[in-house]
């Protein structure tokens, strides 16, 4: 990795360029190919602003982040290119796993369609009692507990339920009739 530290509006300080050059090597297991890194440091007033740029065949990535304190502004900049790299990581590790099921065409024959099916494992499993409860009781579970849905016995009918909220944020309920 190629490391080139400027600074702006401050005299350069050693230990500043260290520092920045050994979080920065923490990084090479994220990276394949030789990068260029280029860090840019600069004060203005009370503001340390840290800004890092990393560029590869392909690759280009940005941070920048301000803070009262050098060092802050430096971390804080680096974890956010870890996260963008180990991202990046993941969906490469994906595509690749992805590819090399499907197939010369990127499509499936249907007797691969039925063997992924299969394949497919449950990850959880979780046993629920139904408790016999009104709409609006389950409405306030939901309020109380902050879990997305509720699986119920309506008091009513005694037919199983499930009330969920929704992306705008109200509730939406599902009833399941035998």
């Amino acid at each position: 990795m190629k490391i080139s530290v400027t600074f702006r509006n401050v005299e350069g300080e050693n230990w500043q360029k260290e520092y920045a050059e050994e979080r920065l090597k923490k990084l090479e297991k994220y990276i394949d190919n030789p990068v260029d890194a280029r860090v840019i440091l600069s004060v203005e007033k009370f503001r340390n602003t840290a800004e890092i740029n990393l560029m590869a065949n392909g690759l280009n990535i940005n941070s920048k982040e301000e803070e009262k304190d050098m060092h802050l502004a430096i971390d804080n900049a680096i974890e956010k290119i870890e996260r963008q790299l180990k991202k990046r990581k993941e969906k490469v590790r994906g595509f690749k796993a992805n590819s090399s099921r499907s197939g010369e065409f990127g499509g499936e024959s249907p007797a691969e369609e039925g063997e992924e099916s299969t394949d497919s494992k449950v990850v959880e499993e979780h046993k629920v009692v139904l408790e016999a409860m009104s709409i609006d009781d389950a409405v306030l579970e939901m309020e109380t507990t902050k879990n997305r849905f509720v699986i119920y016995r309506d008091s009513s009918t005694e037919n199983v339920n499930v009330i969920y909220r929704r992306e705008d944020g109200k509730f939406a309920l599902l009833e399941i009739s035998r």
